[in-house]
């Protein structure tokens, strides 16, 4: 019986086949067993070096691609009610780019804290990229107020989205907004 066993190294996925054998058949001849053998097989190989180009690339790379600067048809103005206007990325603009160049990132809240008045909540996100060479992790906050009713979504969900933000900011992606008045 013959097996393929799959090793996954840095660059690509291989296959390795076992060592070739050799079939033993067994005949009878003139009412004794004789052994024969045959030649040898091996198996084909197949799928010498998978590439995973595709998927997974070095970390340098992805953050390359994510430290661009975001085009300005997917930037956002949102205006706050003390009348200062801020530019931002949709919480789902970010998620479509990680998908983008580094899809194998994944996303996580560690904790939801309200304040001790419970006029407000704050949530710590974690967004970690996954490369072929490491994984890298950066963490940040987000908070709204709990009686403001401006907007989508429940305070929970908007301290979420923009500590989401936050923390692939810090990867550099959308970092230019935060920096566009001193360029």
């Amino acid at each position: 019986m013959a097996f393929r066993s799959l090793i996954k190294s840095s660059a690509a996925v291989k296959t390795f086949s076992p060592a070739p054998f050799h079939h033993q058949i067994y005949r009878t001849f003139a009412g004794k067993k004789v052994k024969e053998e045959k030649a040898e097989v091996s198996l084909p190989e197949y799928n010498d070096g998978v590439p995973t180009s595709g998927i997974s690339r070095p970390l340098s790379e992805i953050l390359k691609e994510i430290n661009k600067r975001v085009p300005d048809s997917l930037v956002k103005l949102r205006t706050e009610p003390n009348g200062f206007s801020v530019k931002y990325i949709p919480w789902h603009i970010v998620n479509r780019i990680l998908n983008l160049h580094a899809p194998e990132w994944s996303g996580e809240v560690r904790s939801i804290t309200y304040s001790a008045d419970g006029k407000s909540v704050s949530v710590v996100y974690r967004v970690t990229l996954y490369g072929t060479d490491a994984e890298i992790f950066r963490e940040s906050t987000g908070t709204a107020s709990v009686n403001e009713a401006v907007g989508y979504g429940d305070p929970v969900q908007k301290a979420e989205g923009m500590a989401f933000r936050r923390a692939c900011a810090r990867f550099g992606l959308g970092l230019h907004l935060y920096h566009e008045e001193l360029l």
